[in-house]
């Protein structure tokens, strides 16, 4: 007998902790190449050069991310349905330019320039950050439900309604930074 509590003691205290929770990051940068000759524009070699283009606009750099959950739960003899662990993950890229050629002052704008670029999709990277911690929280702290197939529903409502306010929340960050001018992130040649 016990042998019998022993071996349960592990698993019920399991059973007892409260929901675990893991949120796995990852950031990748890749670059596309602008080669410029001293003397001409480098608002212009980017735009000839810049692989983004969307709804007719050219941009210099870009942020994608997005978060993926997954979630465990325990259902008791009753048909009640808890979460007991959720896994959260944001993988995201940035694309920026990598400058080829060009005289010593194109070199020094566009190195203060791509600083300005990184920094603003930083800010939209940081927004899926928040996105991602938002969703696990929102998981676990999700309630009992009297079905699994109601918890399950209920879960991902909640995070997608987490990940539409925070991409809203992304178009926000542009207009207000006018997609990083206010940070720098402009050229006026």
């Amino acid at each position: 007998m016990k042998r019998t509590i022993i071996t349960l003691l592990p698993l019920l205290l399991w059973l007892a902790l409260p929901t675990r929770a893991e949120v796995q990051e990852h950031l990748q940068e890749q670059y596309y190449d602008v080669q410029v000759v001293s003397g001409q524009s480098l608002n212009r070699a980017l735009n000839e050069a810049s692989p983004i283009r969307q709804n007719g606009q050219i941009y210099h750099a870009y942020a994608r991310w997005q978060v993926q959950w997954n979630f465990w739960w325990r259902e008791q003899r009753d048909g009640r349905c808890r979460i007991d662990l959720t896994r959260t993950r944001l993988n995201a890229t940035i694309t920026l330019p990598r400058l080829g050629g060009g005289d010593a002052q194109q070199r020094q704008r566009f190195a203060m320039y791509l600083n300005a670029l990184r920094e603003h999709e930083l800010g939209h990277y940081r927004i899926g950050q928040a996105a991602a911690a938002k969703i696990d929280t929102a998981l676990r702290q999700t309630p009992e439900y009297p079905s699994c197939a109601e918890l399950q529903r209920q879960a991902n409502q909640r995070a997608n309604a987490i990940l539409q306010r925070h991409i809203e929340q992304e178009r926000q960050y542009d207009r207000q930074t006018g997609h990083g001018r206010t940070q720098g992130a402009w050229l006026t040649e």
